[in-house]
């Protein structure tokens, strides 16, 4: 016998389970399946510039027709021509390298505050998010004044007596390096500070009480607790590194290439929509394909654990 609120219960969970696939499809398959057919048009000199158009008002049949004009041409000379592989190695390079500084720097700011007393605790975290509250595009023209030979570090230095002439710092990899890793602070300190503060503090007094020093109490029990934190941080601050444009675009140099300059010149000055279409189909690939191995990886890890 059917208990009487079983189907608004039914209901309930199917609403629950549909929002989110809705979501998806509207703001990520459905941009996802327009950019793909772009990436296999040609370029046109035409508004929109690529064809086929798959314009319907001459019939479906002779939209469809126009299937057979797709091709992966815009593909194949990606992998034939060195810029766009080095645009590549060189972005993955970049965001790997500040992820490594992001968790190196935002680590000991997450236990700090982790371990501060619980009034403060609030405060500090204000203080993490503070940059938000002003634009991300002003905050990275702000080190422009900084790090220009002219600028406020140079000056600093110079009159400390640390250097005799300023240094070459902006439009430099260093300067996009300190431009990621302020910018993305904020993304890796939250999630580390969430997973630090929720562990449970009686695990570090039973290592101590069996003898375990600080130093191996913290990679034993206090690192790998806090792995969830350190994931979702690098995940956070790694995958937009990649395709970064505003950054490397001011502070960085004609010598910095990275795919989401790339991808702007492609789309803006080119105009050539279907080759910067299958740059970023490409770019998309790179970087949601491992996301889903690790959390199928990580899903039968917690099943085997249960």
């Amino acid at each position: 016998m059917t208990a009487p609120n079983a189907k608004p219960l039914i209901k309930s969970k199917f609403f629950v389970v549909f929002v989110p696939y809705l979501w998806l499809f509207l703001f990520f398959l459905a941009p996802f399946l327009i950019v793909l057919k772009i990436s296999l048009s040609q370029t046109a000199i035409a508004m929109p510039p690529y064809l086929p158009t798959f314009d319907f008002s001459e019939g479906i049949g002779a939209a469809f027709s126009e299937l057979k004009e797709l091709s992966l041409d815009n593909y194949a000379f990606l992998f034939s021509d060195s810029l766009y592989i080095k645009s590549y190695l060189s972005s993955l390079q970049i965001a790997l390298i500040s992820t490594a500084l992001l968790l190196a720097i935002g680590y000991p700011i997450a236990y700090g505050m982790a371990r501060s007393p619980k009034a403060w605790r609030p405060t500090l975290v204000m203080l993490v998010i503070l940059p938000f509250w002003t634009s991300f595009l002003i905050r990275v023209y702000a080190w422009i004044g900084i790090l220009s030979r002219e600028g406020l570090l140079n000056t600093f230095l110079v009159w400390t007596g640390l250097i005799d002439t300023p240094l070459t710092i902006l439009s430099t990899n260093i300067a996009v390096y300190i431009g990621i890793v302020y910018s993305y602070l904020p993304f890796m300190v939250l999630p580390l500070y969430a997973a630090l503060e929720k562990m449970d503090e009686s695990l570090l007094e039973a290592a101590s009480d069996l003898g375990c020093p600080p130093l191996k109490t913290f990679w034993v029990v206090t690192f790998p607790l806090s792995l969830p934190g350190v994931v979702a941080g690098c995940f956070l601050v790694f995958i937009p590194a990649v395709g970064e444009f505003v950054i490397p675009d001011l502070l960085g140099g004609s010598s910095t290439l990275m795919i989401g300059k790339t991808l702007w010149a492609e789309f803006f000055s080119n105009r050539d929509w279907p080759l910067a279409s299958s740059v970023a189909v490409i770019l998309l690939m790179i970087l949601v394909i491992p996301i889903v191995f690790f959390q199928n990886a990580q899903q039968r890890q917690q099943e085997r654990d249960s």
